[in-house]
């Protein structure tokens, strides 16, 4: 749902029955937003949030990808293609963002919030990238966005699916702002009065978080997932034998061996990709050749389809999972078949 109100473009997310999940077409409207109102004097912010339910955006149609990684991958890339121009256009966009991120904020809805100026979290967050449960990696620009995170936490968060709340959002710099839900409205209105001055708007409305729990494990994260090496982040955490570790070790090993060592490459190399239209074009590679690979089709089957939980990956270890593979993952395409920001 797009429309513009006075000076504030509004871009509101709306399939509550699929907690606002993305699919092409609203990438394409969103896409499309953007760029009428870039020309447009009479706006002046664009805020994004949602119509009703308890997610901002729960992720993207994921049933859809695997259906077309299955056949020949082609509605895949073509969501996957609108999906990142939509982030890089939000991530390169000259005039003030502003994401409400009220409730399940995940994949896609990372991908949507994480390069707005502004991002308001509340104390109804939860913002993870949970795709190596289902054979996929944090893309959305979550190799540019993670590994740009203090310490190893974002390797942390992109192996495990780790859910954060909004105070943890705060702390780590996910979030600009914490509000409490009860205030976002004012905050809409007054960026409707004031659009000049948001921080003036959001400041004033802003609550002191609880405690930011994840910074208390930060230390054990920044040991126990120093390396880029799969296996020795699993040798370090059986070492430990201590109850985190072993609890952290147990929910690796339910994930996709092969988009785990596929998560740790992407947050190296997207630690010094020089722009975010690099990385966007490297994840663009990678959803391409991922989506039409095993792992993902069974975990989709696993989790969504069947909804048995009991995904049988190949392989089913990090040892079988060679270097060699994850080479032929990371492969550019064809000039021709690459991701372009226009």
């Amino acid at each position: 749902m797009v429309e513009s109100e006075g000076p504030v473009g509004r871009i509101r997310l709306n399939r509550p029955k699929a907690l606002h999940a993305l699919n092409l077409s609203m990438c394409e409207a969103v896409l499309e937003a953007l760029e009428t109102w870039r020309g447009d004097a009479a706006v002046e912010v664009v805020t994004i949030d949602h119509a009703e339910g308890r997610g901002f955006c729960a992720g993207g149609d994921i049933r859809m990808l695997a259906e077309s990684g299955a056949g020949d991958g082609v509605a895949a890339r073509a969501f996957f293609h609108a999906e990142y121009r939509m982030n890089h256009r939000l991530f390169t966009y000259a005039k003030p963002t502003v994401a409400f991120m009220d409730g399940i904020t995940m994949g896609g809805g990372v991908g949507l919030a994480s390069p707005c100026r502004f991002r308001v979290a509340t104390e109804n967050t939860k913002f993870a990238m949970p795709e190596t449960g289902i054979g996929l990696f944090p893309d959305v620009g979550g190799g540019w966005y993670l590994s740009r995170l203090p310490g190893r936490i974002g390797q942390y968060l992109a192996l495990t699916g780790h859910r954060l709340d909004g105070a943890e959002c705060l702390a780590l710099g996910l979030a600009t702002h914490y509000l409490p839900g009860t205030a976002l409205d004012a905050a809409k209105a007054g960026l409707a009065r004031t659009p000049q001055d948001i921080v003036g708007v959001l400041d004033p409305l802003a609550a002191a978080p609880p405690a930011a729990r994840i910074l208390d494990d930060k230390p054990m994260i920044d040991r126990l997932f120093a390396s880029d090496v799969l296996e020795d982040i699993y040798a370090v955490l059986s070492e430990d034998g201590g109850e985190w570790a072993t609890a952290t070790l147990a929910t690796l090993k339910t994930k996709s061996p092969q988009t785990l060592k596929v998560s740790l490459r992407l947050l190296a190399e997207g630690a010094v990709m020089p722009t975010f239209e690099d990385e966007m074009r490297q994840e663009y590679a990678v959803g391409a050749h991922v989506v039409q690979r095993h792992d993902f089709i069974e975990g989709v089957r696993a989790v969504i389809v069947d909804k048995d939980h009991a995904p049988r990956w190949d392989p089913a270890t990090p040892e079988g999972v060679s270097d060699h593979v994850i080479d032929q993952i990371f492969a550019p395409l064809p000039d021709d078949e690459a991701w372009t920001p226009q």
